[in-house]
């Protein structure tokens, strides 16, 4: 075959550094966008972008020219760097160091689609540590508690 093709999604989960509630809510918005911008020039599209005040989901298509950690670095780096010019309290602005990246089949995108969305909705039950913990069961990734949180 002559040309490389793929069609790889990725949900790529992350929190702010110590899992603190650093994202102003009237921020969110405007931050999901900007890392929709990154993504799309990495030459990974995104599909959505959302999260709540101490983490980010996203669910984008991965670039058949990256690695899964040359995206999750240039986002994190690139969004990181646009919120600190946020505001003074954003300064010292930090992401966890470590991510979740787990793949999505095709027939699965508008269900993750759908969870993004509703983000704020569901973390009025469900602590992000507890949602990160049910990914790692459900995809099976063996973990140890002591080296998943930063």
């Amino acid at each position: 075959m002559s040309q490389s093709l793929s069609q790889l999604y990725v949900h790529l989960v992350f929190s702010t550094k110590d899992r603190q509630a650093l994202i102003p809510p009237d921020l969110c918005l405007a931050l999901h966008a900007y890392m929709a911008g990154i993504f799309d020039e990495i030459g990974s599209h995104s599909l959505r972008v959302g999260g709540w005040t101490d983490h980010i989901h996203s669910l984008f298509s991965l670039s058949k020219n990256l690695a899964l950690r040359d995206a999750v670095e240039a986002v994190k780096t690139g969004s990181s760097q646009w919120i600190k010019t946020q505001g003074r309290r954003l300064r010292n602005f930090h992401w966890q160091a470590g991510y979740g990246g787990f793949s999505v089949s095709q027939s699965d995108v508008p269900r993750v689609v759908k969870y993004i969305e509703n983000q704020p909705e569901h973390h009025r039950r469900v602590s992000f540590q507890d949602e990160f913990r049910q990914f790692l069961q459900k995809y099976q990734v063996a973990y140890d508690e002591k080296y998943v949180w930063d």
